[in-house]
């Protein structure tokens, strides 16, 4: 198949997700097109089978902000004509299923019908959502795909609650490459963080608020009275001051480490004893997936999408969100028996090993045969 793939090129999940499903399918001989405006961070050096279209918005007089859904829709009916592709992916609702829906019609004119289907991703539901401005073009490129999907049940029923969404939704999870190569520990790295044995407790994100930054900095306070830890936090964000500053007020700065962006955090996981995730939402929480592949046991909310990715007692622990005390309590409960933390480490690889990419790619494949049955039957 000839398979055309939009996605924000970011450190976000979706653009994470769309990319990586991008090279297993090109590793299975599919041709896969990349349409966005910059190249995806998780793309990496020249693949075979892989592709990339620059979508160049230019700055025009005439609008007060740079008319990029047109620019993307055009440059979707350029694609798929001149690429001759079989159908579109795209990853979050708007723009991206928006200006597909365009694309589409644009492309039926000219006699060439391409299914199109859309992947839900999180906040394009959860956070657009509470913005009743964008309803109708949310639900109705919804509405307007072949085929939907979405990480999680819980993202799946937020969608059918906040909007006019009759279409089905099909749940097809996140995943994750069980290539245990990438999380061998560097024990140079690891005695660099924690030099006097110190437990290493580490966070990813992009620290907007719905993270709960602050939270991560007041448990692991709690933690450290009764553990000798280390926590690292990766990424950057709104929150990054605020989080430097309570760091400052607790004393703590020698043990906190603000590493900033990492185009592969799989280093960091590789080290850490224990991972953090006590956000105010999340579809599903990719990081979490990501931290128990490298066999990291995970203290999280138990919001959204999270309690299907994170078994309390099995991979991790689960609070209430905000209940930063029980969180402490679950931290070091993993942290300050060893014989525990292997255990849990080791639960925590195989629940992750259940969102392998092998289980879920064929999911993907068996749905884009599907949508192209159906345009084959209407053509006839």
């Amino acid at each position: 198949m000839k398979i055309g793939i939009v996605c924000y090129p970011t450190f976000g999940g979706s653009g994470v997700v769309a990319t990586e499903l991008g090279k297993e399918l090109a590793d299975k001989g599919h041709l896969v097109h990349f349409i966005t405006y910059n190249q995806p961070v998780r793309l990496g050096s020249f693949r075979k089978n892989i592709f990339y279209h620059e979508v160049n918005v230019s700055e025009y007089p005439l609008f007060d902000y740079p008319p990029y859904e047109l620019v993307l829709a055009s440059k979707m009916v350029d694609v798929v004509k001149h690429e001759q592709l079989d159908l579109l992916h795209v990853h979050y609702a708007i723009p991206h299923a928006s200006a597909a829906y365009m694309a589409k019609k644009i492309l039926a004119e000219e006699d060439i019908h391409i299914p199109v289907i859309t992947t839900l991703h999180g906040t394009d539901i959860t956070l657009l959502g509470k913005d009743a401005s964008f309803e109708p073009v949310i639900s109705f490129a919804i509405n307007k795909s072949d085929r939907v999907t979405a990480v999680s049940s819980s993202l799946k029923n937020d969608t059918y609650k906040l909007f006019g969404v009759n279409k089905d939704i099909e749940v097809i999870p996140n995943f994750i490459r069980m290539d245990q190569d990438s999380y061998t520990p560097n024990e140079e790295l690891r005695q660099s963080y924690a030099p006097n044995g110190e437990k290493i407790i580490a966070h990813i994100s992009n620290f907007r608020p719905v993270k709960r930054i602050p939270d991560i900095i007041e448990i692991f306070n709690l933690v450290r009275k009764e553990v000798k830890a280390k926590l690292v936090l990766v990424g950057d964000g709104p929150d990054r001051n605020k989080v430097s500053q309570m760091c400052r007020e607790y004393g703590i700065c020698d043990d906190v480490m603000l590493v900033g962006k990492l185009k592969n955090p799989t280093e960091v996981l590789s080290i850490a004893d224990l991972f953090m995730l006590p956000s105010e939402q999340e579809s599903f929480g990719l990081a979490a997936l990501e931290a128990m592949a490298a066999g990291v046991p995970v203290v999280s909310s138990n919001t959204g999408g999270i309690p299907e990715v994170n078994r309390h007692g099995v991979s991790g622990m689960m609070s209430n969100v905000g209940d930063i005390e029980e969180m402490a309590k679950h931290s070091i409960y993993l942290l300050e028996s060893e014989k525990r933390l292997e255990k849990f480490k080791k639960q925590a690889l195989e629940r992750a090993k259940e969102f392998d990419i092998s289980k879920v790619l064929s999911r993907y494949e068996k749905l884009y045969e599907e949508a192209l049955e159906e345009v084959r039957v209407l053509n006839q």
